[in-house]
């Protein structure tokens, strides 16, 4: 049996297409994967015949059997959504994508349907381990975690694999706060225990008179939104609250009338506890029997957060002690928990099955979100709501969009005017700006100089998620500087310059005074403009390709560049000449909407006044 032969697909027109070719040599296997569907600019619809140009390896040209290529025009991405979504969000993902809901999966059916899956959405009760990225084979995307806690997505292993993570951190707060304080009141009162003792056909007033909250003081174990949210709900209650959190601003607290305090003074102060602190390596039973020792004799706890925060165990070695009068959980280690478990049955405890975003308007408000997160990313754009990317506002990303793209085709630049040979290990990064530092967040400019800089010299994909670990992993140290400008703070940045240090160059112009290739560039009405190259001022936009030629200062020398380009039917967008002195050297950088032919870039190198030039692809 011949093996399949080797087949290429150009296509004339933008469209969404996947590319599947069968043969009689292999009738049964495609030689393309759904992994490796070509697909180009969307259009919604297509009314012409598309020219498809296979080639294949000489040695089979005579032998091979026919090849036929089968063109789909709806190449949509595949959602995978392994947990019950709300049916307004199963709506916007069916708009956009194949939606594939298969629900309670174990770990070897989810590894292996991933493969054929651009995104997942999950809850917390799927596991999306370091296997389930592996088994993606790349294809995987997005990882859209339904509700705030991401815990039980290994991070590492999606920035590692390219795969960005996502989450839906605001639609359930109040659903989450307004269940603290339900449980903080049920468990005051003892009404969970009050009407089972009733349905039991007992009454019993004496033994479940329960306690205030008027005066008491609540210690809330994480000031984040629902942190916050339960803080204001408890000072309307009459309730003192305090609050630990490392991270949190004091301004905010103030604002709503919390002080910020020691973990051990929390603890140690407080009459009751609620918990709404992520589970991390630092957080892992931050309750246990040494804290608990810190507490005041009585306590009462809420955990509407993560099970894993208390040490299970501990807490109802402190509930029999005396030390915790009661306790209020909503979540917990393993769950479902055991039906056997010590804490579960304890006349102590009240307990709800993970009801914290349990709402109708949460539930609806949660799928919306994250079905709106994940086809953003789907589709390429930035995500405020990223986990293991850079955390950016909304607002801020709409401001910096332009500069974005700035950002990654300086890098694109910078990179290609590297000689062959010159390994890239030193990159410097320059934004000069009116704005304060603190009011400047560059790492999404980072990870875009990043990903100029690696995907044009490497096979791998690189994205806003693991940019920086790309970076490290093939030993580029890129470095930040800010120059501080005066004027006006009104836009963001004046100015975007790369330099690479201790390379050689394809173009020597792009050699510095300093010794380093440098590129700069500016926003000009949105658009982004190359303004420098070394030495030379020019102007250029950064649209389509680009042409840079050193040559002698004189006339007539656009012109005839021009020529040869409008001979070859290229179209010109941009022209620019950057000089020293008159009839000295100049750099011209030449915008370009499509790439010459090898005899044109041939023509423009033997004009005897061009003394070098590089073609670069943006």
């Amino acid at each position: 049996m011949h093996s399949a032969p080797f087949v290429t697909a150009h296509i004339s027109k933008s469209t969404d297409a996947t590319i599947t070719m069968a043969s009689s040599a292999s009738p049964s296997s495609s030689l393309l994967s759904s992994r490796s569907a070509i697909k180009t600019t969307s259009l919604s619809s297509l009314r012409w015949k598309l020219p498809v140009t296979v080639s294949l390896p000489r040695h089979q040209r005579r032998r091979a059997s026919p090849v036929f290529v089968v063109v789909s025009m709806d190449a949509k991405p595949t959602v995978l959504v392994a947990e019950k979504l709300g049916q307004a969000g199963l709506d916007l993902l069916k708009d956009f994508a194949n939606v594939d809901c298969s629900y309670n999966l174990t770990p070897e059916e989810l590894c292996t349907k991933i493969s054929l899956c651009d995104a997942l959405i999950v809850r917390s009760g799927t596991k999306v381990s370091r296997e389930v990225f592996e088994s993606s084979g790349g294809r995987l995307k997005v990882v859209g975690r339904a509700g705030v806690g991401i815990d039980n997505v290994d991070l590492g292993a999606a920035t590692e694999h390219g795969c960005l993570v996502v989450n839906a951190p605001t639609a359930n707060t109040v659903a989450a706060a307004e269940h603290g304080i339900a449980l903080l009141t049920a468990m005051a009162r003892n009404v969970a225990q009050a009407d089972a003792s009733i349905k039991a056909g007992k009454w019993q007033r004496n033994k479940y008179v329960g306690v205030s909250l008027v005066g008491k003081t609540l210690a809330v174990m994480g000031f984040g939104k629902v942190g916050t949210e339960v803080a204001r709900r408890a000072k309307g209650l009459g309730m003192h609250v305090i609050a630990h959190d490392p991270y949190a601003p004091a301004d905010r607290a103030h604002a709503i009338g919390v002080d910020l305090v020691s973990f051990d003074e929390a603890i140690s102060k407080a009459d009751f506890i609620s918990l709404h602190m992520p589970l991390t390596p630092a957080t892992s039973k931050i309750l246990n029997d040494e804290n608990f020792a810190k507490m005041k004799k009585g306590v009462r706890i809420v955990n509407v957060a993560r099970g894993g925060v208390i040490d299970e165990d501990a807490l109802v070695r402190a509930l029999d002690a005396g030390i915790v009068a009661q306790a209020a959980l909503d979540v917990f280690t393993v769950e479902p928990p055991p039906k056997d478990s010590k804490l579960i049955q304890h006349e102590n405890v009240t307990v709800t099955p993970h009801l914290g975003a349990s709402t109708m308007e949460a539930q609806e408000g949660v799928a919306i979100e994250i079905a709106e997160a994940v086809v953003g990313a789907l589709r390429g754009e930035l995500a405020s709501t990223a986990v293991n990317a850079p955390m950016v506002p909304a607002e801020v990303l709409t401001e910096l969009k332009p500069y974005v793209t700035l950002a990654e085709k300086l890098g694109r630049l910078a990179v290609q005017l590297v000689a062959g040979g010159s390994g890239v290990k030193s990159v410097k990064v320059k934004y000069a700006s009116a704005r304060a530092p603190d009011d400047l967040d560059t790492r999404l400019l980072r990870a875009m100089v990043t990903k100029g800089l690696i995907e044009p010299i490497s096979s791998v994909f690189v994205n806003l998620v693991n940019a920086d670990f790309t970076a490290k992993q093939r030993g580029v140290r890129i470095s930040e500087e800010r120059v501080i400008l005066d004027g006006s703070p009104e836009s963001p940045l004046e100015s975007i310059q790369v330099q690479i240090a201790n390379v050689e160059s394809r173009f020597a112009s792009a050699i510095s005074e300093s010794g380093e290739v440098t590129v700069e560039g500016k926003v000009k009405d949105g658009i982004p403009h190359l303004t420098k190259v070394g030495a030379f001022e020019v102007d250029v936009s950064l649209e389509g390709n680009i042409i840079l030629c050193r040559q002698v200062d004189q006339p007539g020398m656009i012109g005839t560049v021009g020529s040869i380009l409008g001979e070859e039917n290229v179209n010109v967008s941009f022209m620019s000449v950057g000089r020293i002195a008159p009839r000295k050297q100049a750099v011209m950088a030449i915008g370009v909407d499509e790439q010459p032919s090898k005899s044109a870039l041939k023509r423009i190198g033997e004009i005897p006044a061009i003394e070098e030039f590089v073609f670069l692809d943006l």
